[in-house]
């Protein structure tokens, strides 16, 4: 076991994890100086006799006010995750992180299916704990709920064939209409911000500011795109995705209250989903939708266009942790709890 010290040690790292089949943009260098300077990245590696790297986890760094340094992992690790004596290797690296910053916890939402009982019973024979309960956005860091869709060794007809009916008319339907669809530049996500603040006024959900998404076209460059629908000249809907390793990556998405009947989200969809069969993909991975599958939820609108791309509803295992100080830990978790909860009755307050 080691850690990424150096730049050769970050090159080492980086063609280690876009070859890999469980590559994951957020476990990339790229992805952690977009997070910086709230939490500091360290990198754990895995090796075989011979020195070479077999395994990695990315792991950040921030302290929380009152509570002290917590350590964060989204989607890692990267490796065999049946191999026991690999996460054996990654595990010592992590308690040796929290030692170092003397942390009360180290979080971790792994890219692994809940019905994986060997990876479950491997983490917990190594000391960790499993949360998962979770249902909604809220409930943690990251979506447990994804749509996957499968797109290896699969031409764009196959594709398209999965989707429903509906689906691939709306497509054909936004361009029949005038709407077309263009790659844009930093400078356009002044637009794609925009229409990203009336989509949030809309659904009901925060913003980030204009200057998160700069700083995410600088630091992952070639990783990153700004896709934009116009009608009329007119942008009327964008969208973020990332390429990284063998999957792309649905990120974020905006659609202004006009238009809305020309169906650009779905043309949008089906332009980021030919790139990654270009790039010769596995996987287009549409991110977040609620495990709440009922049709009186207000985000089943959101699953059900997912849905109809003909993707896989995925269960991520949720949320495993390393209590270093279990108690700090419980008092955090309350504090977190809480604090969500007041946030959500002033934005309803607000509304």
């Amino acid at each position: 076991m080691r850690f990424v010290t150096d730049e050769q040690s970050k090159k080492e790292y980086k063609e280690f994890l876009e070859n890999h089949e469980r590559c994951n943009f957020q476990q990339s260098l790229e992805w952690a100086e977009v997070k910086k300077p709230n939490w500091k990245p360290e990198v754990v590696l895995a090796e075989d006799e011979e020195g070479n790297i077999v395994g990695s986890i990315c792991v950040w760094i921030r302290k929380m006010p009152i509570f002290g340094n917590m350590m964060y992992s989204p989607r890692g690790p990267v490796c065999d995750i049946d191999d026991i004596a690999i996460m054996k290797q990654l595990t010592d690296g992590i308690i040796e992180l929290g030692k170092k910053y003397n942390a009360f916890v180290f979080r971790n939402e792994p890219d692994i299916l809940s019905s994986d009982q060997n990876y479950r019973e491997i983490v917990t024979n190594l000391g960790y704990k499993i949360k998962d309960n979770a249902k909604d956005f809220k409930d943690e860091i990251q979506p447990r709920y994804v749509f996957r869709l499968d797109i290896k060794d699969k031409t764009e007809e196959e594709v398209m064939a999965g989707f429903k009916q509906k689906w691939r008319y709306n497509i054909r339907l936004a361009g029949r209409k005038g709407v077309t669809v263009k790659e844009g530049t930093k400078e356009d996500l002044k637009d794609f911000h925009k229409i990203m603040i009336e989509t949030g006024k809309r659904d009901g959900f925060i913003i980030r500011p204009l200057e998160y998404f700069e700083k995410m076209y600088d630091c992952l460059g070639d990783h990153m795109k700004v896709l934009m629908a116009y009608y009329e000249g007119k942008p009327i809907s964008g969208v973020i995705p990332i390429f990284y390793g063998n999957k792309t990556w649905y990120l974020y998405g905006a659609s202004s209250n006009e238009h809305r009947n020309l169906m650009p989200n779905y043309l949008l969809q089906w332009e980021m989903i030919k790139m990654a069969i270009a790039r010769h993909d596995d996987i287009y991975d549409f991110r977040g939708v609620s495990g709440v599958v009922d049709e009186n939820h207000p985000q089943y609108g959101l699953y059900r266009f997912k849905q109809g791309f003909g993707a896989t509803f995925t269960e991520f295992i949720g949320e495993v942790y390393y209590p270093f100080k279990p108690l700090t830990y419980k008092l955090y978790k309350f504090s977190e709890k809480a604090f969500r909860t007041l946030r959500e009755i002033k934005r309803k307050i607000l509304k």
